[in-house]
This record gives structure tokens, sequence and C-alpha cells, in this order.
């Protein structure tokens, strides 16, 4: 099975579930509760995707895709969430996904998108 680490920023509930099921599929899931504390642990360097929520009060979704892309590991592959995605600058992310969405979508998302990370 692939492990990865990877971070998260959402509501709890939504946390809770997606975290649930990306455990289940044999990834290691690091949560963050907001923008700050999910940069803080990006910069530790242990994560190799993040998933981020795309309206967060605070530092937003859309700082943090912004703050890795001109990070000194741009290429960290990087998942939004978001209600709006009209609000989106999708070419920003490696995918995005509007809420409501199906888990197993998510879950062969991170798997793909862990693959191509790992052949780089």
């Amino acid at each position: 099975m692939f492990k990865k680490k990877m971070n998260f920023k959402d509501e709890r509930g939504i946390l809770n579930v997606v975290q649930t099921a990306l455990s289940r599929t044999g990834f290691k899931v690091d949560i963050a509760l907001d923008g700050q504390r999910g940069i803080q642990k990006f910069d530790s360097g242990q994560s190799d995707l993040v998933i981020t929520d795309i309206l967060m009060p605070g530092i937003d979704g859309r700082d943090v895709v912004k703050y890795i892309r001109n990070s000194d590991r741009p290429y960290t592959p990087i998942i939004g969430f978001s209600g709006t995605p009209w609000l989106v600058e999708k070419n920003q992310f490696d995918a995005v996904f509007t809420k409501p969405f199906p888990l197993e979508d998510l879950v062969n998302s991170v798997q793909h998108l862990s693959m191509q990370a790992g052949a780089n």
C-alpha cells in the first residue's frame, strides 16, 4: 500500500469523514483546522499532498495554494474543496472537488496524484 502523509484544512465533520476514508485506504493523514496551522505543518516538510478547503476565515485555501506554489516544494499536489467552485482559480490546484462530492472520487484522486508525485 502506498503511504503518504497529508494535511487537511476543513470543517471538522468533513475532516473526520475524509480522514477515515483515506486512513482506511492506507494513507497517513495529518489534520490542520485552519490555513495558518496547515502552512505550519507543510513547512515541517512532512506533507506529500495537501487537501484544503477554499473558503476559510483568515488564511484561506487560495492563500495556502499560493504559499505552497511559491515554496521550495512548489510541485506538491494540492486538492481543493469548495462549495463555491466559481471562486476558484482551478489552474493553481491539481484537483478541485465541489462539495458535496463522492468520497470514492477523492480517494481515487489522492491515489493518482500520490503515484504521480512518487514518480517525480
